[in-house]
């Protein structure tokens, strides 16, 4: 009997941090599959524009022109913000030719009723040569996460996607097989109770 509760005791503990590990692996990696996944399906339909999840975008810093306000390595996320929201010192990620870059607006100009902006990198010496204007403008900086460039590469992965939607899937049926014998369990010890209680009276 002892030995009995004793496994109980090992397999609800057991059951315990099963149930611990899965809520965290849920709560933090289902919403950036879910984030990640959005962005990979959008690239496909509009391969010329960059994803966005509900006007959210992601990239990864790799230069360090932001130091130390933005360091190498970082993940940004930045928002699609009016025109009218864009103001002096703000930090946004913009296109120029065909690459994404993230500097801090210094100064806003009006030229022939269009707004330009002029940008520069906190850890650069001089503003950047070229004016940008609104449509350049990928979206305003909204906080980072940092040193997060290899966990971002790996969910932008397609095949570790699918491996971590696996994991879930495969973790949210154990759990259910664990409830299952845990019912069986609860039911033939009260069986056996009520045999015992029977053959007693």
């Amino acid at each position: 009997m002892y030995k009995a509760n004793k496994i109980e005791k090992e397999q609800k503990r057991i059951h315990i941090i099963g149930r611990i590990v899965s809520m965290i692996l849920y709560t933090i990696l289902i919403p950036m599959i879910i984030f990640n996944f959005t962005l990979i399906i959008k690239s496909f339909i509009n391969p010329n524009q960059t994803p966005d999840f509900f006007g959210y975008k992601s990239f990864v810093i790799v230069s360090g022109s932001m130091e130390p306000t933005i360091m190498t390595g970082d993940a940004i996320l930045v928002k699609e913000v009016s025109e009218e929201e864009i103001k002096t010192n703000d930090i946004i990620s913009f296109l120029q030719g065909e690459t994404i870059i993230t500097h801090r607006v210094i100064g806003i100009i009006e030229e022939n009723g269009i707004k330009r902006y002029k940008t520069k990198g906190d850890n650069n010496n001089t503003e950047d040569k070229d004016k940008i204007t609104y449509k350049q403008i990928e979206g305003k900086y909204q906080f980072k996460i940092s040193k997060f460039r290899i966990i971002t590469d790996i969910l932008k992965s397609k095949i570790t996607l699918m491996i971590l939607i696996a994991m879930m899937v495969i973790i949210y049926f154990y759990r259910g097989e664990l409830d299952k014998r845990k019912k069986e369990r609860k039911d033939k010890r009260r069986k056996y109770e009520e045999r015992k209680e029977n053959s007693q009276g």
